[in-house]
């Protein structure tokens, strides 16, 4: 963040000819949160002070309506002063004169700015996303370059731009998202989720943007933070939302506060580098160790992303007014919350419960990366009687995930193959509203969906069938719907560029006519369906009944009182024909139908056949 310096001319304008105003020669490097609102939830808000100066016998004062000092914390490193305001419901927008003087008795003035808070909460911003929406993940370095001049950044650690490197920046950036805003909307999109945007000034492998630099700042290869908040308000504009990806469990090893840490605690700190095992059992085993606890949540998740100790109450502060401070900021509509389970879940309970009490229309969904619906719902609502108990809304439903991608990768058995997705589904009375979890088929992590499925064009779009039928909120990965492949070994194969992003790619497939025909077939088979279920009452927020797989054939209903939906997929490397007098208890009343997939309509639903590998949507009609 640039130096924040104030003048000897300024301190003077606001504190007047005081004889104590000496030459102001402190300066500030970071002020964080950089600036607050009157009328928040969050009213007693931890501004925290750095400087290459000892703050640590710094006496603060100020003299503004409705804003008091409650209390001013000196810390280990002299560096650092944290100054607790309490902003009452009588502050006014303004500046709030913060007098300060140091040990040396010199003394300046700093103007911490209040501005009014945004009217329109939960309704033209942080809307939330639910069971209506289809998200689109998408990589900013890697979906489209819309502004060049911002490709290297002089004085940045990682000054790489080679699009054919799997861990190089390739110049991908937000004016590229704006750019092609009416793309995802025409593909029948409703929120978009970015991999993180805020600065990584790390020396390798920066274009993830999760090993954050700073955390108020938009990384400026991508942008800055005005640029991010014009994208979040066009995208508002046109009936789209933004969720903004967060690091809550560590940061990256160049973070300013981890190259002068405010104290020892700070971080979680080991005799020696001790790593996290990525196993999460033993966070809810009735019999684990402590010390397996410890290293799970503790330990790093690489020797290049230190790990913050959120136990630490200036820890936790930092990072939920971060969080609160980005979406009055910008506008957005939800936080999926990285590496959720490697937190601390105490810590996790108090982030989500502040966020909600000060956006209560924002949505919180974590990545639950577990094997087992019981682990996954340990780390969400749930109906578990258990000591720990979670206030997570949601989670990334990677069980979902998983059985979705057995359904045609695994041999039909008692349970494997096709009845995955049934049985996953079968234990979701273990969750408070499953509605909430987001459903994909693949992510930044994983192989492509296009790949997992042996580019099998008709598993392929089976398995998106599933996406946007099943319950849950759908989300898919940037470039499936051209089927772009990928295994994810090493990561950056499953993380190429969108073609047609940059401004010299030969070929652009944002575009019909830079499609092939197999691409428009896979493009307009996820538009098509998305489409339909945008105005589908029951895709989106309808009941669910399933019925047990026969012959390896998966049939379900999503439903209303007003609107039935019929889905079946064939689990066969043969065709199959299906008498439908088994669900009679769904389809009683009703004798035709629209066929959803092929836009047309049927006479008699009496009976169905499907392709291998085939499916099927109905809406039913009396």
């Amino acid at each position: 963040m640039k130096k924040l310096m104030l003048t000897l001319s300024s301190a003077i304008a606001v504190a007047g000819t005081h004889p104590a105003i000496a030459q102001t020669q402190q300066i500030f490097d970071h002020v964080c949160p950089s600036f607050w609102w009157t009328g928040m939830k969050w009213s007693r808000v931890q501004i925290l002070f750095h400087a290459q100066e000892n703050l640590q016998q710094a006496n603060v004062q100020t003299r503004y309506p409705g804003v008091k000092i409650i209390q001013v914390h000196p810390v280990e490193n002299p560096h650092y002063l944290f100054v607790d305001l309490q902003i009452e419901p009588t502050a006014k927008p303004g500046n709030i004169p913060l007098q300060f003087t140091l040990d040396d008795h010199r003394s300046f003035v700093y103007h911490y700015h209040l501005y009014p808070r945004n009217p329109d909460d939960g309704k033209t911003r942080a809307l939330g996303i639910n069971a209506g929406d289809f998200i689109y993940l998408l990589m900013p370095d890697r979906f489209a370059n819309g502004d060049t001049t911002n490709d290297r950044i002089t004085g940045m650690l990682d000054q790489s731009l080679q699009r054919d490197s799997l861990t190089a920046r390739h110049g991908g950036d937000l004016q590229g998202v704006i750019n092609h805003l009416d793309y995802l909307k025409n593909l029948g999109i409703t929120a978009i989720w970015m991999t993180p945007v805020l600065e990584n000034n790390e020396a390798h492998a920066s274009y993830h943007g999760y090993a954050f630099t700073d955390h108020y700042r938009v990384d400026p290869r991508l942008g800055n933070n005005e640029l991010y908040r014009k994208l979040v308000e066009k995208a508002h504009q046109m009936g789209l939302k933004v969720i903004q990806d967060i690091v809550l469990n560590h940061v990256g090893e160049q973070h300013w506060f981890v190259r002068d840490m405010p104290m020892k605690d700070w971080l979680n700190q080991w005799p020696h580098y001790t790593n996290t095992t990525y196993r999460e059992s033993p966070l809810f085993d009735p019999y684990a160790s402590k010390a397996d606890q410890k290293q799970m949540s503790d330990g790093w998740f690489t020797p290049f992303m230190p790990d913050l100790n959120q136990r630490n109450p200036y820890v936790a502060n930092y990072l939920i007014q971060n969080a609160i401070w980005w979406v009055e900021y910008a506008g957005v509509d939800a936080y999926r919350i990285d590496t959720y389970i490697y937190c601390d879940l105490d810590f996790m309970n108090h982030f989500n419960a502040a966020l909600l009490r000060e956006f209560p229309h924002l949505h919180l969904f974590g990545e639950t990366w577990v094997h087992g619906v019981l682990p996954q719902a340990y780390f969400t609502r749930n109906h578990l009687d258990i000591p720990f108990k979670s206030n997570l809304p949601g989670v990334c439903d990677f069980q979902w995930c998983f059985a979705t991608q057995n359904a045609f990768t695994q041999k039909n058995g008692w349970t494997s193959g096709i009845i995955e997705p049934y049985l996953t589904l079968a234990q979701d009375f273990v969750y408070q509203d499953p509605m909430k979890n987001v459903i994909f088929l693949d992510n930044h992590d994983m192989s492509r969906i296009y790949s997992v499925v042996g580019q099998d064009i008709r598993k392929y779009e089976s398995a998106f069938t599933l996406l946007l039928t099943s319950r849950g909120i759908p989300q898919m990965y940037y470039g499936d719907e051209i089927l772009m492949k990928g295994i994810s070994a090493p990561d950056g194969l499953v993380r190429k560029d969108f073609p047609g992003g940059w401004p010299n790619d030969t070929v652009n497939k944002f575009t019909e006519s830079g499609r092939s025909d197999t691409e428009n077939i896979a493009f307009h088979f996820i538009q098509n369906l998305a489409h339909f279920r945008q105005q589908s009452e029951a895709l989106r927020f309808g009941k669910l009944m399933q019925y047990m797989p026969q012959a390896n054939v998966y049939v379900y209903f999503r439903y209303t009182s007003h609107e039935t939906v019929m889905v079946a997929i064939n689990g066969n490397d043969d065709d199959v024909s299906v008498s439908t007098n088994r669900f009679v208890e769904r389809i009683h009343g009703y004798q035709h139908a629209y066929d959803v997939l092929n836009r047309q309509t049927i006479e008699d639903i009496s009976q169905f056949h499907l392709a291998p590998y085939g499916s099927l949507v109905w809406q039913l009609k009396p």
